[in-house]
């Protein structure tokens, strides 16, 4: 009787253990889901992920649990979450700054393109090419100003390696002028000697100017984005004011360990693009300088970073951009 049980009770055991991993995967999430910012708290990108994190908890039914993890320009938060498990309770909202990040900085502790599985993007943000009040009044007249005093005029970026700086030196070379990059440690202090006139121009980040255009601090030549900024109507893309190749929007975007189930990623991937598809987001956002992006798969994901990451190493490469 025994003898003839033994086989039974091997089979239902191995039937049992064949099911256990769909029946997991089908239970996810169970826990909260912790939200790693690579970026510190207050800024354009702690605020998505917060607003963000209010809308999925309705279609995930667990919190997304926001940490900011700044440093390193986002390589601190980044290299966290590339060593976390592979199991859905740890992704990363991070910007185009990380692959500007790996595409100058030597030594870091993950691979962009190999530590990561994307989720999804859930919106853009966009420079803007600022001078002062008394500055040209045109992107035209600032290159043939730049011209004609090769050397003299300066841009201001928010650092070494961010994308005004990227942006700064695309112009530098696309239009051969010679200008002085003043690299400054954050936004915010490099706005304030934009607007007390001590650099010429820079391509600031649309969070960052707004306020400041709108008081009259600033003046906007130009947006560099295929899209003109919604706050901003008459203010021309850098393609409508003459100098094309500058569809420079800024991505923020989920990824998520590498090795995290594809049932996983597709759970947060619909749980994250529905809430940044909400109305209510997307009007906060507008008015934040940002706006929502279009829903893009986990595979189409993949190929736009892949696309992005390229194309800032050939940016670095031509200027000469590096960190040691």
């Amino acid at each position: 009787m025994f003898k003839k049980s033994i086989p039974l009770a091997a089979a239902l055991a191995a039937s049992c253990a064949l099911l256990s991993g769909p029946v997991q995967a089908a239970g996810y999430p169970a826990q909260p889901v912790r939200v790693v910012v690579p970026w510190p708290a207050g800024g354009l990108v702690d605020l998505l992920a917060r607003s963000v994190a209010d809308k999925a908890q309705a279609s995930l039914g667990v919190p997304m649990i926001v940490e900011n993890k700044p440093g390193a320009g986002g390589a601190i938060g980044a290299g966290e979450v590339a060593r976390a498990a592979p199991d859905g309770y740890t992704v990363m909202l991070t910007t185009s700054a990380m692959n500007m990040n790996a595409a100058i900085r030597k030594g870091l502790t993950y691979d962009v393109e190999k530590s990561f599985v994307p989720i999804a993007v859930a919106a853009y943000t966009s420079l803007i090419l600022v001078t002062s009040p008394n500055g040209p009044d045109s992107v035209q007249a600032l290159i043939d100003q730049a011209r004609k005093q090769p050397g003299k005029l300066t841009y201001a970026s928010a650092g070494v390696g961010t994308p005004g700086h990227f942006a700064g030196e695309m112009l530098k070379s696309a239009q051969h002028i010679d200008v002085v990059h003043v690299p400054y440690k954050g936004g915010p202090p490099a706005m304030v000697d934009q607007i007390s006139g001590r650099v010429d121009y820079h391509f600031a980040n649309a969070v960052v100017a707004l306020p400041q255009i709108k008081d009259g601090k600033i003046k906007a030549l130009a947006v560099a984005s295929a899209h003109r900024v919604p706050q901003l109507p008459d203010v021309p893309t850098m393609a409508e004011a003459g100098v094309q190749g500058f569809d420079l929007d800024q991505w923020l975007g989920y990824l998520a360990p590498a090795g995290t189930p594809p049932e996983v990623v597709k759970t947060l991937h619909d749980a994250i693009t529905a809430a940044a598809q909400d109305k209510s987001l997307q009007a906060s956002l507008v008015k934040n300088g940002m706006r929502a992006a279009e829903p893009m798969s986990p595979d189409a994901f993949k190929t736009y970073l892949h696309d992005d990451y390229a194309k800032w190493k050939s940016v670095a490469k031509a200027s000469d951009i590096h960190l040691d």
